[in-house]
């Protein structure tokens, strides 16, 4: 069940092609803007750096949030899978990680280029690439908890950034909070550990949370 819908997800993603260079040329555009309006000066974007670069994935993850469900919901797809005999919460598993798959890897194998606009050294661009890889399945899942609850709301995607923005902070302040510790030559390590136990932590009551809010949006 988890396979089929995954592969289901990422056959769907790869024929709206459109969606997903959305959210990279986004988080290109964002991240791009600030060393064009600061200068050249080095030291200054090494500092905002891992700032930038956390929120711009944020953000850029958040767009495709509203598609997370929706498109499902409008054909009915979403409830005869909620019928179905399997777990609804290996469901929500299996549409997180195409979503993960689909949005957020794309911008972990960006990270690197769009960081060397900012002279980061190679050994932190390795543990920008790192953090974005445990953080970004924090954004999925508590996303997901968000783009559940908001599921057919007029205005859903402002809802989702209301909801899950405040929920979002704890991985930003780890995730930005390794690069940073690696800039500085200090080791990086208790951020990531943290932001490990946070993905921990969203993996285990964020499926249960969403296939709660779905019921209560299907019905």
């Amino acid at each position: 069940m988890l396979r089929w819908i995954v592969w289901r997800d990422l056959t769907l993603a790869w024929r709206r092609r459109a969606d997903i260079l959305s959210t990279v040329f986004f988080f290109i555009i964002v991240v791009s803007l600030f060393p064009l309006g600061i200068g050249p000066e080095t030291e200054l974007l090494r500092s905002i750096a891992p700032g930038v670069i956390w929120v711009a994935a944020l953000l850029a993850s958040m767009l495709s949030l509203n598609r997370l469900f929706a498109n499902d919901h409008q054909d009915g797809t979403l409830e005869q899978l909620l019928l179905t005999p399997q777990p609804v919460f290996m469901v929500v598993l299996g549409k997180v990680l195409a979503h993960w798959i689909v949005s957020e890897i794309p911008l972990v194998l960006i990270a690197p280029l769009v960081g060397l606009q900012f002279d980061i050294p190679n050994d932190t661009l390795w543990i920008l690439v790192l953090s974005l890889l445990i953080g970004t399945p924090v954004l999925s899942l508590i996303g997901s908890v968000g783009a559940a609850l908001t599921l057919g709301l007029r205005g859903g995607g402002v809802l989702i950034s209301i909801l899950v923005l405040p929920l979002y902070i704890p991985a930003l302040i780890f995730g930005a909070g390794a690069v940073e510790a690696s800039i500085m030559g200090t080791t990086p390590a208790p951020h990531l550990y943290l932001l490990g136990a946070s993905a921990i932590v969203s993996l285990i009551f964020s499926p249960w949370a969403t296939a709660a809010a779905l019921r209560i949006s299907v019905e």
